[in-house]
Order: C-alpha cells, then sequence, then structure tokens
C-alpha cells in the first residue's frame, strides 16, 4: 500500500508542478486571466506559478503535505471563481464552454487537493 500511495502522491504532484512551470514559461499569455481589478498581472501569474512548484514539492516530498494541500485546494477554487466562472457571461460559447471546463477542472483538482489533505499525515522531512 505504501507504493500506492507514494505513486499518488507524484500522480497529483508532478501536474501540478508542470502546470507552475508554465506560469513561467507562459507568463505573457497568461496575463490576461488574471482579473481586470487586480494590480500587477504579471507578478500574480509568477506568484501563482510558484506557489503550484512549491506545494507540488511539499506533496511528493513529505514537506508540510497536509497545509500545502490545503492551500493548493484554497487557490485552485479562487482560480475557478475569480478566473474562469467570468468567463461563464461570455458572448461566443466557444469560450462560454472553455470557462466552464476550466471552472470544473480547477473544482476537480481542489477537491483532490482537499482530500489529500485530509489523508495527509502531515510528516516532515524537515527537524526542528
Amino acid at each position: 500500500m505504501n507504493i500506492v500511495n507514494s505513486l499518488g502522491r507524484f500522480l497529483f504532484g508532478i501536474p501540478m508542478a508542470v502546470f507552475g512551470i508554465f506560469h513561467f514559461i507562459n507568463a505573457g499569455s497568461m496575463v490576461g486571466m488574471v482579473p481586470s481589478w487586480m494590480p500587477g498581472p504579471k507578478i500574480w501569474v509568477y506568484l501563482t506559478g510558484a506557489a503550484l512548484v512549491l506545494a507540488a514539492v511539499a506533496i511528493m516530498f513529505q514537506i508540510k503535505d497536509r497545509l500545502a494541500a490545503q492551500l493548493l485546494g484554497l487557490m485552485l477554487l479562487l482560480f475557478a471563481l475569480l478566473v474562469h466562472m467570468p468567463g461563464l457571461g461570455a458572448e461566443d460559447e466557444t469560450a462560454k464552454t472553455m470557462s466552464m471546463v476550466m471552472a470544473m477542472k480547477d473544482i476537480a483538482m481542489a477537491g483532490g487537493a482537499l482530500a489529500f489533505a485530509k489523508l495527509a499525515k502531515d510528516t516532515s522531512g524537515i527537524t526542528s
């Protein structure tokens, strides 16, 4: 069962790390996704990219994994609400559908992160 748990950590963490890296590689094109009322959109893209990478590392290597998963779940819910839900009012049906798909993806991943957080023992490789 330990192998399955370890595999699950990496199957969940690796895509989060890749999404985070995409924030750095594609920052210019992601700026448009930041709500217009938020100042410094490029900073938000980089900040959320870093948060995704750090959460992935914490989850995969069991460093404050419960806290990391809780914060990741919250961030993903905020993405769904602030980034994708406003697109549901778009005139273009394709844009509206994509907004719904992306919102559902982030809600599903948030659910996975929060379920993981509930099960995590929050063991830490760091000693004080």
